[in-house]
């Protein structure tokens, strides 16, 4: 009888001690990347990046609706995966956001699910054109391939005096065929010829055929739109084929990855990308975050890490700003975005596009690292 008594006295003073305070749940995220397969080199990147920035936000109390609980489905570069991922996350484990999918192609099987159930979806590497097409409730914080490219194949153009270019592409995948279609439009208003298009599939690794054709044709650059496997392999076999490293490759979002030089090693210099994002930005925000990946995991963060790690940021803000995470309060919260991280300062079009950002990078692989191309 007295042990009750005293369960029952240490309850109340709990009750006491407590009042008042309100304990928040967890907020649960969803996650779609590609943690396995040949693509899990942009998902995992994605991943760090989304540790990193959970880690600290939480680390600090979390968002105003509670810490942030991350619930990681692998879609492994397949669209079918993706879409049963979205419909675990959202039927079953009651997700308030989802982030990704990776790729542009899962994107457009997962994020209508999220559109259907009103559940905001954020992509953080979907370049393709119409992903937010898809749907009110479909955001990304990914730059479109249609305002890096051009920039980058103007730059491109400028130091190497481009005149004829030979285009390389996979056609079985949504984001290189979107740069590739780009790249169609943008050439001719620079003036440069395409001499030659040529096409593989995104899981090909003998590419001699296609390189071949364009050897004998003097073009003074190759344009390539593939992810970065692929990429790497057309770029090693050129090589190889004996287009010298004087020809510039110049290249789609696929290429922005650390995996292009460590496949193609010394055949990856003068390989060019425009980027959002770089390493050695001089800023204090970027630089607080490198040195913090830096630390978590013993290397350098990528263009993907960066933008996940901004896009969990920009939800915690959304939350807070919403002070709830009712989706339609998300939703409308979302699209007053005014963040500034390590890509620069960041708001949403109209239409759940990046508008505000500091422009593009260009960059250019030197020694097997992208540098920033003078």
């Amino acid at each position: 009888m007295r042990k009750t008594s005293l369960y029952l006295g240490a309850a109340a003073l709990l009750l006491t001690a407590t009042a008042g305070v309100a304990v928040a749940a967890d907020v649960k995220v969803g996650a779609i990347e590609d943690l396995s397969g040949p693509t899990a080199k942009y998902g995992v990147a994605i991943r760090q990046g989304f540790d990193l920035a959970a880690d600290e936000i939480n680390g600090m109390g979390g968002s105003k609706a509670g810490k942030f609980d991350i619930i990681y489905e692998d879609a492994a570069g397949q669209k079918e995966q993706a879409l049963n991922a979205a419909r675990k996350l959202l039927a079953r484990d009651k997700v308030v956001a989802i982030l990704g999918p990776t790729l542009s192609t899962e994107s457009f099987a997962a994020a209508p699910a999220a559109n259907e159930r009103k559940i905001p979806i954020i992509g953080t590497s979907t370049t393709a054109n119409g992903i937010t097409d898809i749907g009110e409730w479909v955001f990304r914080t990914a730059m479109p391939e249609a305002d890096v490219i051009p920039v980058a194949l103007q730059k491109a153009q400028k130091k190497f005096g481009i005149k004829k270019v030979a285009l390389l592409y996979a056609n079985d995948d949504a984001v290189s065929k979107t740069g590739a279609d780009v790249m169609k439009a943008a050439l001719p208003k620079l003036g440069i010829e395409i001499a030659a298009e040529e096409t593989f599939a995104t899981k090909d690794t003998d590419f001699s055929a296609q390189l071949t054709k364009v050897k004998g044709l003097g073009v003074d650059a190759l344009c390539v739109s593939s992810l970065a496997e692929a990429g790497a392999g057309v770029v090693l076999q050129a090589r190889q084929l004996g287009i010298p490293k004087t020809v510039p490759i110049i290249a789609g979002n696929g290429f922005n990855s650390p995996k292009i030089a460590e496949i193609a090693g010394e055949s990856s210099e003068n390989v060019i990308v425009g980027s959002p994002w770089f390493v050695g930005k001089k800023d204090p925000a970027n630089e607080k975050f490198v040195a913090a990946f830096r630390k978590k995991y013993n290397q350098d963060p990528d263009q993907f890490a960066a933008q996940a790690y901004d896009t969990l940021y920009i939800l915690k803000e959304a939350i807070d700003r919403a002070d709830s995470t009712e989706n339609t309060k998300l939703h409308d919260a979302l699209l007053k975005t005014d963040h500034t991280g390590v890509l620069g300062p960041f708001r949403f079009t109209p239409h759940r596009d990046p508008g505000a950002t500091e422009g593009v990078v260009v960059l250019v692989i030197k020694n097997g690292k992208f540098t920033e191309m003078e």
